[in-house]
């Protein structure tokens, strides 16, 4: 009876592990099989950068309200209905006859994904009330999600040169639909308690849904982020139409702050480090998902490498995500998160700034600065402003905290594919998409320097953030 119970938690985090990974590797894995989509497809580059940004900008619209509802009503139903979707979704992917049918099935992953990133977490530190047992836990589950970054383009590249593009979301079906759904089913529903949401939280959780994710500011927020995404990418044909798209997109976002400040408990969101820290983390990834999009197609289309080979390729990006992860943590102990922030985003600027470097011929040696500068610059800086974020509020708001800053980067993700997209084009015309890689290697630049700035805005750490480390990573998930 005993073995047995020891084992519940061990189970729980093994799935949510398994879950993660696969929801976690559609980030990336899809990059090098964009150009395969095209072809078969019979898209455009506005097809493609939907078919990255339908994923990103469903998680960053339902991400703050799948956590909200799950706090209240409880996560296990919530995670077994989001891996069941997830694979759903997969299939529909693997089978969609047009781009729009693929579109379609990408959104509905997102959401998916949306429920699980909170879900999973409140599951895993239920599974493990014990602080210390907790924050080693979440380390596995974080070191497990963080390896599906640079597992990605090696699985797709492979998949796509061994089978087709299809192969890369029918992979989930298998992998996630019938054995972690099982499993999940067998562990969660009968080794997990069926908790229906803290009650005694009921006044705190109406405050966070009147302050952040009410219903108004939601639907503002998503249907901004929506509408600035479309705008970049169906008229952004020009770097003066991106300027005006995201401008337009910044005012509606805007909008939905405001709407969200009438809230009650707004005011306590409301300081310099918290809203640097997540500024910062938005640039970071509208820049490196940014590079990512146009990179894959660089090295494709333009310099004519298989797909298999473009992952390779692309890992001096993906790899100092993981490796430095650990470094930046120690450096964060040690100093706070404000030099490790400066330092990423001034290595990162000077990254991005190299894309000035590349040909019509597709030289690579002359791009890999730009993997390379980019990858230590955002290695050094996640967990930095992630715990800069948490550190901001109180500790009984690091859910709140860790919700808000996964948010913001995913809207960079969804507005840095469709930017660095818009300003590169077709790349079928080769000087006019390089010269398109110039002209974002200007914005690029621009914004990791604007970041540089917000990242001296970040307080160093107090006594009371520095006691944090559990939470802080439980908010790198």
């Amino acid at each position: 009876m005993t073995s047995r119970r020891d084992e519940r938690p061990a189970l729980t985090l093994t799935v949510m592990c398994a879950g993660m990974f696969l929801v976690l590797l559609d980030v990336t894995v899809v990059n090098v099989a964009l150009p395969a989509i095209r072809a078969d497809l019979h898209t455009s580059t506005a097809g493609m950068q939907w078919v990255v940004d339908a994923y990103a900008v469903t998680i960053a619209g339902l991400l703050l309200a799948a956590g909200a509802v799950g706090d209240r009503w409880g996560h296990r139903a919530l995670v077994l209905a989001g891996l069941v979707l997830f694979g759903a979704a997969s299939l529909g992917c693997a089978l969609a006859p047009d781009v729009a049918v693929l579109v379609a099935c990408r959104a509905a992953q997102g959401a998916a994904a949306a429920v699980l990133l909170p879900g999973s977490v409140a599951l895993i530190t239920r599974a493990y009330p014990q602080r210390c047992a907790q924050a080693r836990a979440l380390g596995v589950w974080s070191a497990v999600s963080s390896l599906a970054l640079p597992a990605g383009p090696l699985l797709g590249g492979l998949l796509v040169q061994a089978v087709s593009w299809r192969a890369v979301f029918a992979v989930n079906v298998p992998v996630v639909a019938v054995p972690v759904v099982a499993v999940a089913v067998a562990v969660i529903a009968r080794l997990v308690p069926a908790v229906p949401g803290d009650r005694s939280q009921r006044v705190r959780a109406d405050a966070l849904v009147c302050a952040v994710v009410g219903l108004t500011a939601l639907v503002f927020a998503v249907v901004g982020l929506t509408a600035l995404v479309f705008a970049v990418i169906e008229t952004g044909r020009s770097g003066v139409d991106a300027v005006v798209g995201i401008a337009a997109g910044v005012a509606a976002l805007a909008a939905a702050v405001l709407w969200s400040r009438l809230g009650r408990a707004a005011s306590a969101l409301v300081n310099r480090t918290f809203a640097a820290a997540n500024a910062v983390g938005l640039i970071m990834n509208l820049c490196i998902n940014g590079s990512l999009f146009v990179l894959t197609q660089y090295l494709q289309e333009v310099r004519g490498e298989s797909a298999m080979r473009a992952g390779l390729l692309v890992l001096p990006l993906l790899v100092p995500l993981v490796v430095l992860a650990p470094v930046a943590g120690r450096m964060v102990a040690r100093w706070g998160s404000r030099p490790p922030m400066v330092a990423g985003a001034a290595v990162a600027a000077l990254g991005t700034a190299c894309w000035l470097l590349a040909t019509a011929d597709g030289d690579y040696p002359r791009v890999l600065p730009v993997l390379v500068c980019c990858g230590i610059g955002a290695g050094l800086l996640t967990t930095a402003l992630v715990a800069a974020a948490v550190g901001a509020l109180p500790a009984e708001r690091a859910g709140l905290a860790s919700g808000v800053n996964n948010t913001a980067r995913q809207t960079g993700t969804a507005l840095g594919v469709a930017v660095f997209g818009a300003l590169a084009g077709n790349p079928a015309a080769r000087d006019a998409f390089t010269t398109g890689l110039h002209h974002a290697a200007l914005l690029g630049a621009a914004l990791w320097l604007i970041a540089v700035v917000l990242s001296t805005l970040v307080h160093p750490p107090t006594a009371t953030s520095a006691q944090r480390h559990p939470t802080r990573q439980r908010a790198r998930t």
